[in-house]
């Protein structure tokens, strides 16, 4: 009896309240609908990607045939590739320029620091529409055909400030005297910054080269502004293609990128977990 009178002590001990009942009912209901508002689309896409009925509209049949088709379409394999290739040099470019950018403004004070600052932080903000408006007219006036070259300078000019914020934020954490231990050592300054200073922030700035890649190669409307008919990127042609009606093709195509995507995340939540062998 004793021992059935604790059980009980201890169970209503742990018992919530109705209204907190109530709430987290609220809450878990919520997020269910939540997550199913995002993920229910995202499988249903992947399920007509193996549909046989051409239109997409109804089930017909199990098929892998358009998948066949997407990797024999050379206009989505050519989009692909110049997608690849903007985002590659955009992440190149916005990764070099916003490590610099950061570390500079860390290590030296000067008057307009906080007015640069801002103007660097203000493509972040900015509309795309007006920033691919703006970038045209500058293009068009400096007579710069339209192309690889000023869908690049574009993509670096929005994606550089998302490197130079997290390389901001990393930076206020390192130890002011590395560097100074560095060159006491006899390490030349460029030395004890690319020694140092640079594995130091390694973490933040693969994680500003991963932003600057996906924003550069989902990017659209300002594409749209600079791109020629040889250099249309992925997105372009797939909204294009969407326009026309559904296609289990553009279905197939989708299915590849939400696997890559998990994958990639998948083998970075790997690295992140591997312990290093001491």
């Amino acid at each position: 009896m004793e021992a059935a009178a604790a059980g009980s002590v201890a169970t209503s001990r742990w018992r919530l309240p109705s209204g907190a009942k109530l709430q987290h009912l609220l809450f878990g209901g919520w997020t269910l609908l939540v997550f199913a508002f995002l993920y229910i689309p995202i499988l249903l896409l992947i399920v007509y990607s193996f549909n046989e009925s051409k239109l997409g509209i109804r089930w017909t049949g199990f098929t892998t045939h358009w998948y066949g088709v997407l990797f024999h379409d050379t206009v989505l394999l050519r989009a692909f590739q110049n997608s690849l290739v903007v985002a590659a040099f955009t992440t190149i470019f916005a990764t070099v320029l916003g490590t610099i950018g950061a570390w500079m403004m860390f290590r030296y004070r000067f008057p307009a620091r906080r007015a640069l600052g801002l103007l660097i932080f203000i493509p972040m903000v900015m509309p795309e529409i007006l920033m691919g408006v703006s970038l045209l007219i500058l293009f068009v006036n400096l007579k710069v055909s339209l192309g690889y070259f000023t869908m690049i300078i574009a993509h670096t000019t929005f994606c550089f400030p998302f490197v130079l914020v997290g390389v901001q934020a990393r930076l206020e954490g390192i130890d002011p005297f590395l560097e100074e231990a560095a060159m006491d050592l006899g390490a030349t300054p460029v030395q004890a910054f690319w020694k140092v200073i640079v594995p130091y922030l390694m973490p933040a700035i693969i994680a500003g080269a991963l932003m600057s890649f996906t924003l550069s190669f989902d990017e659209y409307i300002v594409s749209t502004f600079l791109t020629n008919a040889s250099s249309q990127t992925l997105p372009l042609k797939v909204y294009g293609m969407a326009k026309k009606g559904l296609s289990p093709e553009l279905n197939a195509l989708s299915t590849l990128f939400v696997l890559g995507t998990f994958l990639l995340v998948l083998a970075t939540q790997f690295i992140q977990r591997k312990k290093p062998v001491s």
